[in-house]
């Protein structure tokens, strides 16, 4: 599915777009993606990681949606960027607006004795996404520290650096150890490699352990039941294309 595509399912559903983002978060989430791909589609940088932002985000939505439908038919797909059109900046706001009605129209004046809910700050609504992420069950500090011993600086590994006031160390989510064990799961290294963890733990920890509208399940709870190849071919949606 090309980025074209894309923009343009997210048009033609754009009522039922805005209604079944019902979490904040994941309203902001498209919408930061949508803008980073506007951002470098006017740059002229290569969008790619900006699609695979945007696909990842649009996970959220309901696996009945048209949109979650469509680009699960194309779950093995490359994102076809390569030698197509891309997008007008435009064309990319035109779908932003739909995500952000306040900012296109007017709202009404409340009146003296009501007034309308301030808009969250991005770096607060991102706060709340890492803390969400930072309360999945992890290594202890001891779990890590033997870890570290028997394993070393094991490549491949999510590790969190706990970004609130008075806390150091990173965490290490747990769902990526077989249980009762610190053996990592093979699966997991090779997606985390595909999903380029040691760049992007944030995101990389964010796949796994948010609700993925493909696979029907958080991909982390799935380990064991789905086949590793089902988990590799979600995960490679958001890779780009050789």
């Amino acid at each position: 599915m090309t980025p074209e595509d894309l923009l343009a399912l997210l048009v033609t559903h754009q009522e039922s777009l805005a209604a079944d983002l019902h979490d904040e978060e994941d309203r902001e989430e498209v919408a930061a993606a949508l803008r980073e791909l506007r951002d470098a589609v006017t740059a002229g940088r290569p969008v790619s990681p900006a699609m695979r932002r945007l696909r990842r985000a649009l996970s959220a939505l309901p696996p009945e949606h048209p949109v979650s439908d469509s680009l699960g038919s194309r779950r093995y797909a490359a994102d076809g960027t390569k030698g197509r059109a891309l997008p007008t900046a435009d064309a990319i706001g035109t779908v932003l607006n739909l995500l952000e009605p306040r900012s296109a129209t007017a709202a009404p004046d409340p009146g003296p004795e009501t007034c309308a809910e301030p808009a969250r700050d991005p770096a607060e609504l991102l706060l709340a996404a890492r803390e969400r992420l930072l309360r999945a069950p992890a290594l202890s500090e001891r779990e890590h520290a033997e870890l570290l011993i028997s394993h070393g600086n094991q490549p491949g590994l999510i590790r969190l650096a706990d970004p609130r006031p008075g806390r150091s160390g990173a965490r290490c989510p747990r769902f990526q150890f077989r249980a009762g064990t610190l053996q990592p799961h093979p699966v997991v290294l090779r997606i985390n490699g595909l999903l380029r963890a040691e760049v992007d733990p944030w995101g990389a920890a964010d796949w796994w352990l948010g609700g993925n509208s493909w696979l029907h399940g958080t991909p982390a709870d799935l380990l064991g039941t789905l086949p590793d190849e089902e988990l590799e071919g979600a995960a490679l949606e958001l890779v780009e294309a050789d």
